[in-house]
């Protein structure tokens, strides 16, 4: 019986040409990526960009909650903290799914390499293409936010290429 929620995604495989995507590595990766995109935000923001620490909280928070998440920008709200919450690491898992299939668990070098690289493109995207959606995002287009991508990426490859090798010994006796 799975004793937490890691034991129930080790379990949750993928079979791409060439590898197998353990779920356990995509969510440790998306988790350690998520939390380290959102401390670099947190920092960048007002260091950086002159902006409250609660600015990004908030422009996340109105995916869902909508423009008036947006107001007032400087200040605490539970709500729009739960919902960015909610949603960063929502993303954070999804990105780090996408991301196994292109990495496939090669050496920590390469996926922390490639992941810099998807957390750019992960960025061009965001600020360029969901800004049709969510307009609001295209504010914070700045060095700083592309930095926070990038560590992003390569937190995500770096953890994904380390859990990866480690799980998958296990995954092929589970399942040969």
């Amino acid at each position: 019986m799975p004793n937490s929620v890691a034991d129930r995604f080790h379990n949750f495989h993928f079979t791409v040409p060439g590898s197998h995507i353990s779920g356990k590595a995509v969510m440790y990766a998306g988790l350690a990526a998520g939390v380290v995109f959102l401390v670099l935000e947190l920092i960048f923001a007002p260091l950086f960009m002159g902006l409250s620490s609660w600015v990004p909280v908030r422009m996340i928070a109105a995916i869902t909650m909508g423009t008036s998440a947006l107001l007032p920008p400087n200040t605490f709200d539970t709500g729009a903290l739960i919902a960015a919450t909610i949603i960063h690491f929502a993303l954070s898992l999804l990105y780090a799914l996408v991301f196994a299939f292109i990495a496939k668990g090669r050496s920590r070098m390469t996926d922390t390499m490639l992941g810099a690289a998807f957390g750019l493109a992960v960025y061009v995207v965001n600020f360029y293409g969901f800004t049709y959606l969510f307009p609001w995002f295209a504010e914070a287009r700045h060095w700083a936010t592309i930095v926070s991508h990038m560590a992003f990426g390569a937190v995500l490859g770096y953890v994904y290429a380390m859990y990866a090798k480690r799980y998958a010994k296990w995954d092929h006796l589970a399942h040969p």
